[in-house]
């Protein structure tokens, strides 16, 4: 996606304040949308519609057709970074502010450096990274923890607990991603991942039950527009700013977005939802943001952030290693 001409900078800010933006609003978009509409269908066909008409655009464009092994690999990384994933975080807005939500995903990064450090010949955290670890999880305990450690304002535990273990299984799909068999071109992957999560998506949200108590004529406005906000602004205008910016900036520089999306989000949550902003939160905030900034900008091999709610699917992980995989 490089260009042999600088871009314009109109068009760099642009695309970087689509991917600050709009990934950034997409969780309130979410809490907006399953006001009335089942929470995993709804997720289904967001990431059904996005992935359709992203690998619909890519084949007419001439992409060559994929591989049944590339098929299985991007079902993989759906179901974990999609259903397990966005899947969490949809469910988790039920009960928890989507402002939180965002944080509890900004703990991404932590995770993926974890991860990275306990499978078979992993990368060891630097000190500045350990001391970025130790800092996020200290925040995590102040967002999360019982009122008697962390004063008033405890956030939901259950709802909490699935959003960090949909960051958990984020993490993982993005680390599996970056070693998987999938076409070269990021877009045809990431659309194929979309097709196979939003499926996944739908069968989770019919075996949850969510098919009989459906009701068409209890949808609102608000949650219908919501939805189509999260298939064309949060997956598709966010995915291709992103891919584009990979292409024409630094990978520390696009990366930024991990810290801004919550602060975005917690921004809109309070001035659209009146989710409330306490003292409890705002320090959470700092503390989360800061610990994600020292770990995204320290000098260790890559193991991008993802954006959960925002993402539809490809953040950093996949794309910017996507060209050295070939098809098997």
């Amino acid at each position: 996606m490089s260009e042999s001409r600088a871009p314009a900078m109109g068009r760099v800010i642009a695309a970087f304040a689509a991917v600050y933006l709009l990934w950034g609003s997409t969780y309130l978009a979410i809490r907006f949308a399953i006001e009335t509409l089942p929470p995993l269908l709804m997720a289904g066909v967001r990431f059904l519609l996005a992935g359709a008409v992203l690998y619909a655009f890519m084949r007419l464009r001439g992409e060559p057709a994929p591989t049944r092994r590339h098929w299985k690999s991007a079902a993989l990384i759906g179901a974990l970074l999609l259903v397990g994933g966005n899947g969490g975080v949809t469910l988790a807005e039920r009960t928890v502010p989507s402002g939180v939500a965002a944080l509890l995903v900004a703990m991404v990064p932590l995770w993926m450096v974890l991860l990275e450090w306990l499978r078979p010949g992993g990368t060891r955290p630097t000190g500045r990274v350990a001391v970025g670890l130790a800092v996020g999880f200290a925040g995590m305990v102040i967002l999360v923890g019982p009122s008697q450690l962390a004063g008033a304002g405890a956030v939901d535990f259950g709802g909490a607990a699935l959003v960090l273990c949909g960051s958990l299984a984020w993490s993982i799909g993005s680390i599996y991603a970056r070693r998987a068999t999938l076409p070269a071109n990021a877009f045809v992957a990431t659309g194929m991942e979309m097709l196979c999560g939003g499926v996944l998506l739908l069968v989770a949200g019919a075996a949850r039950g969510e098919l009989a108590g459906l009701d068409p004529a209890a949808f609102t406005g608000r949650s219908l527009a919501a939805l189509a906000y999260l298939v064309v602004f949060g997956s598709l205008v966010g995915f291709t700013a992103y891919i584009w910016l990979l292409g024409v900036s630094t990978p520390a520089r696009v990366s930024t977005y991990a810290y801004v999306n919550p602060v975005v989000a917690v921004f809109l949550g309070w001035a659209m939802a009146g989710e409330a902003v306490t003292a409890r939160v705002l320090i959470a905030a700092a503390v989360i943001v800061a610990a994600v900034a020292v770990i995204t900008t320290g000098p260790r091999p890559r193991a991008e952030p993802g954006a959960l709610a925002g993402a539809a699917g490809p953040p950093g992980s996949k794309a910017r290693s996507r060209r050295r995989r070939q098809a098997a």
